[in-house]
């Protein structure tokens, strides 16, 4: 604003200046010429008087020295000229104002000189005599003014503007300093102020409160979506349309290992990924992906999608979800069908060959009972498989059971009456010890757990060896003086069809689930699972409440 007046001013100045000059001269030259040809007029008497009372020795015997005098006849021939020699001068009956002269008795003209850069006046009178008497002085011209006068005139403009330039500073410093002191937070405020500013701050006032409303409501709702994206599990991550971090919530920086604030760093510093770089820039251009990605042993799927206003794409949102899990459970599920179509085909094919030999009558009658019982245990193997599948798959979809009351000693000790074959079979040992104790839990998925531990516990035991069942309030304890499990195999026994020693394991019988359906039904009822075993020398498994 400053500058605005000070050149605003400066030009006025000039202008002003240069008007002033103009109007000054023209007045003064108008002046001073009228001057000049009123001169001319009383000269031209006087020396009329004297060539009517002289003659031409009259003219030849004076001095004219600031003006010529010239006098013509009748022809419009040059009689005498006091500058010029009368014999190399052309008739003079066609100039201008010595034929106004003959014809109206007085004339005058004037003419410039550009070389010069004067003019001269002339005046002609008709005489008594006939002849014509001419006088004529030479007048500077405007412009020869000008230049004369141009050294003092720049010398006053130089002044003029000097002063002005001082004068401007000192008087847009007085105006201005008002404006710089108005306090824009209090508009209304500001006594010192202008009155011709007072529908000014009105309008900022209301202005001001207008924004300090929408700036509480913006900040309200970036509080909101700070605190929402913070706590989402899901990773986000908003870019803008240099790829540049915005914002990235603790999921997102977790997910890419950022220490830190990234706001304002790039996003290809962060990641590298040239699947997630195509796919942000694709995004920019409006078209929407889905990436996976592994990172940290975790696997990530992750949506990326343009952010778009009025039609104009302006960065770029990515939602981030873990499927490590879902992962998981997608590989366990095609694991498990693979095994169970893998542990149903096995028994089929035995079925089907015994099958085809009765069939065939290719079985010698003594050892028809020994073929029918072969198809008959493999055919309780396969019932036994899709029990258990089926039990697993309930447990899987977590499927609302009723809980009971029940007496957990009583349970263990029937699960211990219906295992008294299969014990004697292997000459193992089955005691139980504890206390009567009612719990309210699930009670097909506790008997599960019990009958798993302790026929694993008997079928996996040495000859003439011991199982030992404590049940207190607290949990159970199965414990057993078994083959035990291998250190490098005891964090994968509970995974499904999972064995230590595959060709031992089909000797002994089972599905290769059980272990699946107790840990299973464990985390199902809120239990916890631990255990413990040395090779040769036995396993304990406790589960606790």
């Amino acid at each position: 604003m400053t500058k605005k007046i000070f050149r605003s001013t400066i030009t006025v100045v000039n202008i002003t200046l240069l008007l002033c000059l103009s109007i000054v001269m023209g007045v003064l030259y108008s002046y001073f010429l009228n001057m000049e040809k009123t001169q001319l007029k009383n000269e031209i008497k006087l020396i009329e008087g004297g060539v009517a009372l002289n003659g031409e020795d009259y003219l030849k015997n004076q001095d004219f020295e600031s003006i010529r005098v010239t006098l013509i006849d009748e022809k419009g021939d040059v009689v005498f000229d006091s500058a010029k020699n009368i014999d190399t001068m052309d008739n003079h009956m066609e100039r201008e104002e010595v034929l106004e002269a003959f014809e109206t008795g007085y004339g005058e003209s004037s003419r410039y000189s550009s070389t010069l850069m004067n003019k001269r006046l002339y005046y002609a009178k008709l005489m008594e005599d006939g002849n014509v008497l001419r006088v004529s002085v030479s007048v500077v011209s405007v412009v020869a003014v000008l230049v004369r006068v141009f050294v003092p005139v720049a010398v006053v403009f130089a002044i003029a503007i000097l002063v002005s330039v001082a004068v401007v500073k000192h008087m847009a410093g007085k105006i201005v300093e008002p404006l710089n002191e108005i306090d824009v937070d209090k508009p209304l405020e500001n006594e010192d102020a202008y009155e011709e500013l007072a529908p000014l701050l009105g309008k900022i006032n209301k202005q001001h409160k207008e924004l300090s409303k929408r700036g509480k409501a913006l900040r309200k709702r970036e509080d909101e979506f700070r605190q929402i994206s913070e706590f989402m599990n899901e990773g986000l991550i908003i870019l803008n349309d240099k790829t540049e971090v915005v914002s990235a919530n603790e999921a997102a920086r977790e997910c890419f290992g950022i220490e830190g604030d990234c706001k304002g760093q790039e996003f290809l510093l962060i990641d590298r990924n040239p699947k997630l770089t195509e796919a942000i820039e694709g995004a920019l251009k409006g078209k929407s992906s889905e990436v996976f990605v592994q990172k940290n042993g975790s696997e990530y799927r992750i949506n990326i999608n343009g952010i778009e206003s009025e039609d104009q794409i302006f960065g770029v949102v990515l939602l981030i979800f873990d499927v490590t899990e879902q992962a998981m459970f997608r590989r366990s599920r095609q694991e498990f069908t693979a095994n169970v179509s893998h542990e149903l085909k096995t028994p089929l094919q035995s079925i089907i060959g015994s099958a085809e030999l009765l069939e065939n009558n290719l079985v010698k009658p003594e050892d028809m009972g020994r073929f029918v019982g072969h198809i008959r245990k493999e055919a309780q193997r396969m019932v036994d498989l899709v029990n258990d599948t089926i039990k697993l798959s309930h447990l899987d979809e977590m499927v609302e059971v009723s809980k009971e009351e029940f007496c957990l000693l009583e349970l263990a000790k029937e699960i211990i009456d219906s295992l008294e074959d299969l014990a004697a079979q292997k000459n193992v040992k089955i005691s139980i010890s504890g206390e009567k104790h009612t719990i309210t839990s699930v009670k097909k998925y506790m008997y599960d757990i019990l009958y798993n531990l302790c026929e694993n516990a008997i079928r996996y035991n040495v000859e003439n060896g011991e199982v030992r069942v404590f049940i207190n309030t607290d949990g159970i304890i199965v414990e057993d003086t078994g083959i035990g499990i291998p250190i490098e195999h005891q964090e994968r026994v509970f995974e499904r069809f999972y064995r230590v020693d595959k060709s031992h394991s089909r000797e002994t019988g089972g599905t290769g689930l059980g272990l699946s359906i107790v840990k299973n039904a464990v985390q199902y009822i809120g239990g916890q699972i631990n255990m413990s075993s040395q090779v040769n020398q036995g396993t304990l498994v406790e589960i606790t409440f």
